[in-house]
């Protein structure tokens, strides 16, 4: 079972950026042959897909909706993943979460998701 816990939300003006962070753990656990990725839950929907990661080999999978604001990436040394989020926006205030599976395939669901952290809220608002 991976341990997740993410960071580096908070507050922003529209038009800002913000960089999440997820770390897995315990420290040195090979996260080989995960899918990492990130979801959003906004009050009164449903969780939503952001971005996902495979992380042998790196190859990474981003909402359409979100393409070109949002960017998936992973430092291996540090079992660490990001989300950079720029031109934010009232309609990404959420709560964000870290989520991982086995498996090679970057599911958009929520349910194969087997471990997931706490989540780091998100506020968007001028």
């Amino acid at each position: 079972q991976v341990q997740l816990l993410e960071s580096g939300g908070g507050s922003v003006q529209p038009g800002g950026s913000l960089r999440l962070s997820c770390v897995g753990s315990p420290s040195g656990y090979t996260l080989s042959g995960y899918i990492l990725a990130w979801f959003r839950q906004a009050p009164g929907k449903e969780r939503e897909f952001v971005a996902g990661i495979r992380w042998t080999g790196g190859s990474t999978t981003v909402s359409d909706s979100l393409k070109g604001r949002f960017t998936i990436s992973r430092n291996s040394a540090e079992n660490t993943i990001y989300l950079q989020m720029n031109s934010l926006n009232p309609e990404d205030t959420a709560l964000y979460y870290c989520a991982a599976k086995r498996g090679v395939a970057i599911l958009t669901t929520s349910s194969p998701y087997s471990d997931w952290g706490p989540g780091t809220q998100v506020t968007v608002s001028s």
